[in-house]
């Protein structure tokens, strides 16, 4: 092993968001990045400015923070080979994001230049090597994420050799060589370690290994004994792990696996009790959509277009505080509604709730609802067992007389999380639902700063999930 010290770049806030039911809002991200930089870290990578509203607001937060030990580091992809530099959009946010260091990836495997960019071999490699060299141009320390490296090597090492080799021209300060898969054992990565030290030496090299198949950090530790210098990691490992190992977020996985599974995956699922899921977030790309439409039973091809927008409304709508991958049901009805397969079935004139406790006795609610559907007015009122029981009851007891499958359904969970606590009792919050009928559950999602408000979106996306599962005639 080398002597020289270990550097440790941390992905938390970038790869360790794309695992399953993990989402940090901007003010998260930026409390986590102060811990980050107060246990010593070297490098934090906060995002993805290119890709979402949150990560550029993270990085507008971030300029005014001093960070004592850690660099902070953006997040992007190579240009498209027919793009110029300064056109590429993504380059652009990489160098508003204002961080001393980028981190972009490349393709290091040819079936991801070929299959699935659709471009030649030399482009992709003219691509790495004008995106490297144009991002030094700007001042900035580069690292270069030579993705799917390990893969790369088992199917065409020199190919994947000249990658890491174009990085080098480029001027790249480290080049890290990524198990993207998570599949490569560690004894063939060190062979393909020892042959990238041949031409490349130790202290400009890194190693990020995905864990699904248990061997990141063995492989890790493989890599810092052969001499490699940086090393990439989350926190606890969050990130696709265990049962999310086959889960994709991110649009660029999405719209690979649509092409060919074996872009994003080391096996078929199937053969160990998994199966594939797409996850939707800020993350997300037009892939996601048509993937999660069709599961859902939605034809978008006479639709052209309407992915992008539904994407734009999805990244605004997480910014805010949403969490589409917790909250299918809501996913659904967003699509639907945004195609016109599904119109509002009742219009909300006013909602009243009582919350009322005296001495020891238990608390009592009431909750009086008056909604228009159609050309005919209801108003009604229930008891609960809280605010937001007796808000469902009246509801369902409102909307009966005209949607008496509403019947059928009932709430089985409440799930309330605050997401900016300096704010106190003032935070905004998140509501989670999960609700039931005699066939399946379905979660739907709120938020406000009142956490009635939030509750009362949450129970109107599962009662119209319900209802537009069903296509339900509307009055």
């Amino acid at each position: 092993m080398k002597t020289w010290d270990v550097i440790i770049y941390d992905t938390t806030l970038r790869d360790g968001t794309q695992g399953d039911q993990i989402s940090f809002s901007a003010e998260d991200k930026l409390r986590i990045a102060r811990r980050l930089d107060e246990m010593g870290f070297h490098y934090i990578e906060g995002g993805w400015p290119g890709s979402n509203p949150r990560d550029r607001r993270f990085f507008k937060m971030a300029r005014d923070v001093n960070f004592a030990n850690a660099r902070l580091t953006a997040f992007g992809s190579t240009k498209k080979p027919d793009v110029p530099p300064d056109e590429c959009r993504d380059f652009q946010a990489l160098l508003e994001a204002e961080t001393p260091a980028v981190t972009i990836f490349g393709k290091s495997w040819d079936l991801h230049a070929t299959d699935i960019l659709g471009i030649s071999l030399e482009d992709n490699l003219r691509s790495i090597e004008d995106s490297v060299r144009y991002l030094k141009s700007k001042g900035k320390e580069v690292i270069f994420d030579a993705e799917h490296f390990f893969d790369g090597f088992k199917h065409n090492s020199a190919y994947a050799m000249q990658t890491v080799e174009a990085a080098r021209r480029g001027g790249a300060d480290m080049i890290v060589l990524c198990d993207t898969n998570g599949g490569t054992l560690t004894r063939d990565a060190i062979a393909a370690i020892e042959k990238v030290m041949t031409v490349l030496p130790g202290d400009h090299l890194g190693i990020h290994a995905h864990n699904d198949c248990g061997l990141a950090a063995a492989t890790t530790l493989a890599a810092v004994d052969c001499g490699i210098r940086m090393v990439h990691g989350t926190v606890n490992g969050y990130g696709e792990l265990g049962r999310s190992a086959f889960a994709h977020k991110g649009g660029v996985h999405v719209n690979a696996i649509t092409k060919n599974p074996v872009a994003y995956e080391h096996i078929d699922p199937e053969l160990v009790g998994n199966q594939r899921r797409v996850l939707v977030s800020d993350l997300s790309g037009k892939s996601n959509i048509a993937y999660k439409a069709k599961e859902f039973g939605i034809n978008l091809d006479e639709h052209r277009g309407i992915g992008k927008k539904i994407v734009r409304e999805i990244k605004k709508m997480e910014n805010e505080g949403y969490q589409f991958d917790a909250a299918d049901g809501s996913l659904s009805v967003l699509i639907k509604k945004a195609i016109g397969e599904f119109k509002e079935p009742f219009t909300l004139e006013l909602f009243h709730v009582i919350d009322e406790k005296a001495h020891e006795t238990a608390s009592r609610s009431q909750a009086m609802i008056k909604i228009t559907v159609g050309d005919e007015q209801e108003i009604t009122a229930a008891e609960g067992n809280g605010p937001v029981n007796a808000l469902d009851n009246a509801l369902r007891k409102a909307l009966i007389k005209f949607y008496p499958q509403v019947e059928e359904m009932h709430l089985v969970d409440f799930k309330v999380r605050i997401l900016e606590g300096s704010e106190g009792t003032a935070a905004k919050v998140r509501v989670l639902l999960e609700s039931r009928d005699n066939d399946e559950a379905w979660t739907t999602i709120g938020v406000s700063t009142n956490i009635i408000e939030a509750s009362w979106y949450a129970l109107v996306d599962s009662i119209q999930y319900k209802l537009s599962k069903e296509k339900a005639p509307l009055k």
